[in-house]
Formats: C-alpha cells, structure tokens, sequence
C-alpha cells in the first residue's frame, strides 16, 4: 500500500500554477485525510471517476501510484478544473485522463463506464435539499458491479466542529455532514451493496469510508 509519507513526497514535488490555498491544498492534504487507503481500492480497477475532483490532487495520485489507465475528474468550479489539467499533464501519453465543469447535478453519461466512483469530502458541500436525489442518482449513473468509494466527515462525532470551522475557512460554508450509521443506510437504501465500512479520525477530522458496489 503507498504510505502517506510517498504521498506526501509526490505532492510536495509537483508544480502547477495556482492560488496559494489551493496549492495548500494541494500538498498538504494528505496530512489530514486518508488518501493511502483510497488508493487501495484501486488496485485492481482499470478505471476510476472523481466526482468533485477539485484541483485533482486525487486523479494525480491515482495516476501516479495505480494500476488504473484511464481518469475521468468532474468539478463544479471552472478555477479548480484549469487546475486539475494543469496538475496532470506529466501523465498525457501515460494514461487517459480529462476533467470537466459540471453543474453539480447532471452526471455525465460515461460514468457508466467506469470500474470505480470516488467521492471524496465532496457530499457534505452538496445541499441538504439534494443529498439524497445525488446517490440515487449516482447510483442508477453506474454501471452494474461498479463501485463507490465514499469518504467524507462523520457528523455523529463530536470533532465535527473541526470541520465545520475548517470549511467556514477554506470554502466560506458550514458543511451539511451526515454520520457514518446514516449513510450506509442511505446506500443501501438506494440499491448499494455495502462491502467495507470504517471510521477513522485523523487529527480532529473524523472520517468515514464505505464502498458500495452497484
């Protein structure tokens, strides 16, 4: 499995030209969230889709650390995907990989070409109102035997407090987080199949992983 510190290393050598928040972000991340275990489940997948990739930090690591060929990274800011194309250019030749703007709702069609789904702190920026809708929607998205990786914050927890403050900062909004009994519910309840599930906190930052194969 690739440690956080070969993450890190990786991270720390890349250039691309950006914010400097969004270069933080970039290289400092993995401090604070568990990109190593992410990175597991894609040792056997030949393709992956990042739904709100961000400057795709992600992508880069999926690119650079896994067997998978072909990336498909989608994100709602127009900044951060000028960013994410940037962030992987090394890898043309090497591997598939695009990102485009979406507007948060409307999938593209080919995520149902896809082995794996990644959806990484992203669901508790979505609005509470369409939280649902976006799983089913997710859900009837993949194709059959797909998976979703879901990693976001555990509102269960008390260190949620954490990072509602962290995004009131970084992202000028109070995260809409779900806890981690409340959305392995919700998977199931929209057709998943729940193969692994656990709680990790890094720092203040409570996290949860599920994936859920279609």
């Amino acid at each position: 499995m690739t440690s956080t510190k070969e993450i890190i290393k990786y991270l720390s050598s890349v250039s691309v030209d950006c914010s400097k928040i969004d270069l933080l972000k970039i290289k400092y991340r993995p401090l604070i969230c568990p990109f190593d275990k992410l990175l597991q489940y894609a040792d056997t997948a030949e393709s992956a889709f990042d739904i709100g990739c961000g400057s795709g930090q992600f992508c880069s690591l999926l690119a650079k650390f896994s067997p998978v060929k072909k990336i498909f990274g989608i994100e709602i800011s127009e900044t951060l995907v000028s960013n994410a194309r940037e962030l992987n250019k090394s890898f043309a030749g090497q591997k598939e990989i695009r990102f485009e703007v979406f507007d948060g709702k409307t999938l593209p069609a080919e995520i149902g070409e896809y082995d794996l789904v990644y959806m990484n702190d992203v669901y508790h920026h979505v609005p509470s109102a369409d939280q649902q809708q976006m799983i089913r929607t997710i859900y009837k998205s993949m194709k059959s035997g797909g998976r979703l990786i879901m990693k976001d914050i555990n509102a269960k927890h008390p260190f949620v407090i954490f990072n509602k403050l962290h995004d009131l900062v970084f992202a000028g909004e109070i995260g809409k987080e779900t806890g981690f009994e409340n959305m392995k519910n919700l998977l199931t309840e929209s057709g998943f199949k729940i193969e692994d599930a656990f709680t990790q906190t890094i720092f203040v930052y409570p996290h949860y992983l599920i994936v859920a194969r279609k």
